[in-house]
């Protein structure tokens, strides 16, 4: 392009004066030489390296001690040797998908299965007047050790960690900055985790807002997104009932009243049966299973508008949302379930249209 234009009487204009055009020229050598440091090169720089569409984008859904089973998927996809493009985690979605992103899931898979009744309670630092039961310390530490100082941004694939801002309700999708605080935003659950105060916002679980981050995927124009659904498929869940179908005859009148049942203050029932629910409903009980009942709903409503290509769901009846010392059994659970559905999809030609 000239910087001068030539004029119908033929004179000559200068479009651009000479110190102008040196500027620009040296704006443009110096982004060329300029160090990756650059906050804005170095954006710039990550989103390319990201943008490898090649595989499948895994959106992880939330369920507190259910979401131990990522870990079988994601064992059973890297052994079907299925390459995974990108991940979007929701809570303990976001747990497994950042270790895994990090080269830590291993690591992540020993803690899990060591789990017992007793050794959970030494990760728990009960606190008192504080906006949480627990102040995930002792957690944060753990992460901390074992990811250090690794940033998203540096991960070989696009990561997102969804987390809720709990001063608006906005839905914070967290893809650079350091990898464990943002894990630790995101599965921090409102009543039970202390808030977290991360690049001055604070966060709070991401399951309230979108628990399955099948949209996060979509967002970043990914060809095929799997998601997996930790959600306990409750029979008539979502069904409406009126007073008039209730049969009296159906009350059962050995179920204790509220007021009857011993209530706990702790946030989570160790070792609680979930057959048993409803014989030990007390304040942990109506917590859990309300934010069962809201995350079921909330699941419905944003995968009927952003629908996966597929969908896992490991069969995750017996295992409740605080049952982590059952973590080798949903591990075995989350495989089993995802080798069954790879030699379905295998059959109708899918693994072959991904590789």
């Amino acid at each position: 392009m000239s910087t001068n234009e030539t004029l119908k009487d033929g004179s000559v204009t200068q479009l651009f004066k000479k110190s102008e055009i040196d500027k620009v020229r040296e704006v443009a050598e110096n982004a060329e030489t300029a160090s990756s440091s650059a906050p804005d090169l170095h954006l710039i720089k990550s989103d390319l390296k990201h943008y490898n569409q090649n595989g499948i984008a895994l959106a992880l859904g939330g369920g507190v001690a259910r979401g131990w089973s990522h870990i079988g998927v994601i064992r059973a996809l890297d052994e079907a040797n299925i390459p995974i493009s990108m991940i979007a985690g929701t809570s303990i979605g976001a747990v497994v998908g950042g270790c895994y992103l990090a080269g830590k899931l291993d690591e992540l898979e020993e803690f899990a299965r060591s789990i017992t009744r007793r050794t959970i309670l030494r990760y728990v630092d009960f606190t008192l007047g504080k906006s949480g039961f627990i102040a995930g310390n002792r957690l944060a530490e753990r992460l901390d050790h074992e990811l250090g100082d690794i940033r998203i941004e540096d991960l070989d694939k696009r990561f997102i960690a969804v987390a809720t801002e709990i001063d608006t309700g906005h839905e914070v999708w967290l893809e650079d900055g350091l990898l464990a605080p943002a894990i630790r935003a995101s599965y921090a659950l409102p009543g039970v985790f202390a808030p977290v105060t991360h690049m001055g916002k604070h966060l709070v679980d991401g399951a309230l807002v979108n628990p399955v981050p099948v949209s996060a995927c979509r967002a970043f124009e990914q060809k095929i997104v799997m998601a997996i659904n930790l959600d306990r498929e409750t029979f008539a869940r979502s069904s409406v009932v009126r007073s008039s179908s209730i049969l009296k005859t159906s009350h059962d009148e050995n179920l204790p009243s509220l007021e009857e049942i011993p209530s706990s203050w702790l946030p989570f029932s160790f070792g609680s049966n979930t057959t048993t629910k409803k014989q030990k409903l007390g304040i942990t009980g109506v917590m859990i299973e309300a934010f069962n009942i809201i995350q079921d709903r909330i699941i419905r409503s944003r995968l009927a508008g952003d629908p996966p290509d597929v969908i896992i769901r490991p069969k995750l009846e017996n295992i409740g949302l605080t049952d982590f010392h059952k973590a080798s059994e949903s591990i075995d659970l989350g495989y089993k379930q995802t080798k069954f559905q790879l030699a379905s999809l295998e059959d109708a030609g899918f693994l072959e249209a991904i590789s």
